[in-house]
């Protein structure tokens, strides 16, 4: 390749090596800043020109005008071809007559009707025509002999003009996606590639790094790419695993960590979907199957593989309230020797955990978190004997209740079960409960949070009488207090003296797991 940066020409012989996939193509486009000249010298292919696929053969020549996504592919494997490019900015030629420049740089009329790509199939005395001025180039720019740069200059314009002059304008190839759209597309898929490690990567943050809104991004990304911006990440991810399933002897949780995933079960459930095998299974095929240190190893896979489906099931299982089908999986990741707290982390926590982020969202509602918290409630039966055998203790306490002078507790209910939801051991006192009740719970339980439920007005005052209780008491500095139902807000909450208010049941879980763990 002649690289003459001071000159701002490029000449080069490229072989395509990739076969064209319609679905996957695009995330090969490249972009330049410059035009391209580029001549099929042998073989056939497509050229993919943002959206349209055109096929091309020996005695085809495009040119291409400056930040058009576009790159030549094999249309079958096994086949060749060969690309003779030339790209140059046309602004190197500016010292001359600015007319010459800028017909030159406009192709001699080639884009005048906003063509992004023009091309041809050459006669062979043209295709003679068009090498001879390639080869009168290519030597220019190697020899560089005196007025060597008019001489490129010279030929560059030859060579478009006998372009110009052969493509007919009805062959023109037009696209109705705009270059813009598609190099927006373009760079969030290489934002992607060299960020996919980090868990922090979404939607949200690519739109905000490319100065766009969610919606364009992921409209521009639906509609070039054919799949959904969330989808293709997590395609990538996967693609990264699997390279690192094949080439590292990383444990299946420090690729989940390197590949910006979110934990183990739903990495197993999304392989599994995408590669038709479990990831042990596909390190296996990679492995020497007659080393007994290899076996050894596969047998420990098997092993955890299957107790990491079996989580992937309690979780999926309890997110759709199928109670019965929870506690029969939690008794057999038991019995196939698969931890006590693992089970609760990434099993019933886990499911627990998308059911709060899920309602918090507004994308369920009352009803099906009821129904979750059942099916949690079902596993715990079976996985609390074993939580205490091996001393594992919840993330804290929490006392809650509904205050005094007020019978209502779905409210209060809500709340616990998130809470529950979330590891924390939860005391209730029911409906109807007096302040000096919380305090007392509290010191005889060892609480780090007490939480007041109120949906009358009239009874919100009760919830001011607990925080001087707690002062009286002298655990006011040991114990958080939260507030919420209907009539409480913020201002109230403050004026009371307590230390949280919050809207929902889920942001209260989240809120009591922090005071609780600090």
């Amino acid at each position: 390749m002649n690289d003459t940066s001071n000159l701002n020409v490029y000449h080069e012989l490229v072989t395509s090596e990739t076969v064209y996939d319609a679905e996957k193509a695009w995330v090969e486009l490249k972009t330049r800043e410059s035009i391209e000249i580029g001549m099929v010298v042998s073989g056939s292919g497509i050229h993919l020109v943002l959206d349209q696929a055109i096929p091309c053969k020996a005695g085809d020549i495009f040119v291409t005008p400056p930040n058009i996504p576009h790159q030549y592919f094999l249309e079958n494997k096994g086949e060749h071809l060969s690309v003779r490019r030339l790209n140059f900015f046309f602004d190197a030629w500016s010292e001359g007559t600015q007319a010459s420049a800028e017909r030159l740089g406009c192709g001699y009329g080639l884009f005048d009707d906003g063509s992004v790509t023009a091309y041809a199939m050459l006669n062979r005395s043209m295709v003679e025509k068009i090498s001879a001025l390639y080869d009168a180039i290519e030597c220019e720019l190697a020899e560089r002999k005196k007025s060597w740069r008019d001489a490129v200059s010279s030929n560059l314009s030859l060579l478009l003009i006998h372009v110009a002059r052969y493509i007919d304008s009805s062959i023109q190839n037009r696209s109705s996606v705009s270059p813009h759209e598609w190099n927006l597309v373009l760079t969030a898929i290489q934002i992607i590639k060299n960020h996919c490690g980090d868990m922090g990567l979404t939607l949200g943050s690519v739109a905000e790094t490319l100065g766009v809104s969610k919606a364009r991004l992921s409209r521009s990304f639906q509609d070039l790419a054919g799949e959904r911006f969330v989808d293709y990440v997590r395609t990538v991810r996967i693609e990264r695993a699997c390279r690192l399933l094949r080439e590292s002897k990383l444990t299946i949780e420090e690729i989940v960590s390197s590949c910006g995933l979110r934990d183990v079960p739903s990495f197993y459930k999304n392989f599994s979907l995408s590669m038709g095998m479990t990831p042990s299974e596909y390190r296996r095929s990679f492995m020497l199957r007659d080393d007994p240190l290899n076996n050894h190893i596969n047998h420990m896979n098997e092993k955890g593989e299957k107790i990491m489906v079996i989580l992937s099931e309690i979780s999926e299982n309890l997110q759709k309230g199928k109670a019965k089908i929870v506690k029969e999986m939690v008794a057999q990741a038991i019995e196939e020797g698969a931890n006590p707290e693992q089970i609760l982390n990434e099993g019933l926590l886990d499911g627990m955990n998308a059911i709060g982020e899920r309602f918090k969202n507004n994308e369920i509602y009352v009803p099906e978190v009821l129904v979750a918290a059942r099916a949690m409630n079902m596993g715990m039966q079976i996985l609390k004997p074993h939580l205490a055998a091996n001393g594992v203790q919840a993330t804290g306490k929490v006392c809650i209740g509904t205050v005094q002078g007020d019978l209502h507790d779905i409210g209060k209910n809500l709340v616990k079960m998130m809470m529950e939801g979330k590891g924390l051991e939860v005391i209730d006192l029911g409906t109807d409960v007096p302040a000096e009740k919380f305090v007392q719970a509290a010191i005889d339980e060892n609480c780090q949070v007490i939480c007041c439920s109120a949906l009358l007005t009239t009874t919100m005052g009760v919830m001011g009488q607990v925080v001087k209780a707690a002062e009286a008491a002298g655990i006011r500095d040991q114990v958080k207090i939260m507030v919420g139902g209907a009539p409480v807000n913020e201002d109230f909450c403050k004026k009371i003296g307590a230390d949280c208010y919050t809207s929902d049941a889920a942001s209260a879980a989240d809120a009591a797991v922090a005071f609780c763990t600090r």
